[in-house]
């Protein structure tokens, strides 16, 4: 069985986003990369699947060089092999989704796992639009997965329920908080990752169809106000909500 895992790198949650000198797009110089959570979930799918299975599981990520960090992370938790998409300029999400699908195309994947969403930009439209360019099925925020003969079985939560999807293979599964738990990379998977091959692809790109007009920081928040202490206090603080937070009638 062969399987492909995509991965986006973002910006580690702790660190401090700043705007360029020109507020065109962020300061990434001081920026540490990680790979998403929802994609680890995806790569720890694809690597059970593998050895419940048989087969074997490459990830690919479409980006410029920082991206050859999230590659190596997953071939150090037991990826087989890697590929990086090479980017060029900036590119929408259509255009990302056609890059990643051209790379994708012909090779003979039975399962293409993906995160459900980026949580940079909270975006969850890659996995749908990779699967429609390829016209394979696709079942998003999976949270359990039963792999057969040439057919998978896929749960997720809704709204009151839990829905069932049944498909057939090839096609692309998005994966969700609860699927499983990923694994750690071992410091030997840590070792033998850096000396992988990491195998680059040149494809070719759609021109962007969105314009970054620019970038602001929200608006500073009003300082805090203090009515009083205690029980006397409630009387104005309830005024204040009602007249001028307007949060109350």
């Amino acid at each position: 069985m062969k399987i492909a895992v995509l991965v986006k790198l973002v910006p580690d949650s702790e660190a401090q986003i700043k705007l360029n000198a020109d507020k065109s797009w962020i300061e990434t110089r001081d920026i540490s990369w990680v790979m998403g959570p929802y994609d680890e979930y995806a790569i720890e799918e694809a690597l059970k699947t593998a050895g419940d299975k048989g087969g074997e599981v490459t990830v690919i990520s479409y980006g410029d060089e920082q991206a050859v960090d999230g590659l190596r992370k997953a071939l150090a938790m037991g990826v087989h092999n890697a590929v990086r998409v090479k980017r060029e300029g900036e590119q929408d999400l259509l255009g990302t989704a056609n890059a990643l699908a051209e790379a994708l195309k012909d090779n003979g994947y039975d399962l293409i796992f993906t995160g459900f969403k980026a949580n940079d930009d909270d975006c969850a439209a890659i996995g749908t639009m990779v699967g429609t360019l390829l016209d394979i099925p696709v079942i998003t925020e999976v949270s359990k997965l039963e792999v057969g003969e040439g057919n998978v079985r896929a749960e997720r939560d809704i709204e009151g329920g839990r829905e069932i999807i049944e498909a057939s293979m090839p096609c692309v599964i998005t994966a969700q908080k609860g699927l499983n738990e990923p694994r750690y990379a071992s410091l030997k998977g840590i070792m033998m990752a850096k000396k992988k091959q990491i195998e680059e692809v040149v494809v070719t790109h759609t021109e962007s169809r969105i314009e970054m007009a620019g970038l602001n920081y929200p608006p500073e928040r009003a300082a805090g106000k203090v009515v009083g202490e205690g029980a006397e206090a409630v009387p104005e603080l309830v005024r204040l909500l009602r007249e001028e937070a307007k949060v109350i009638e």
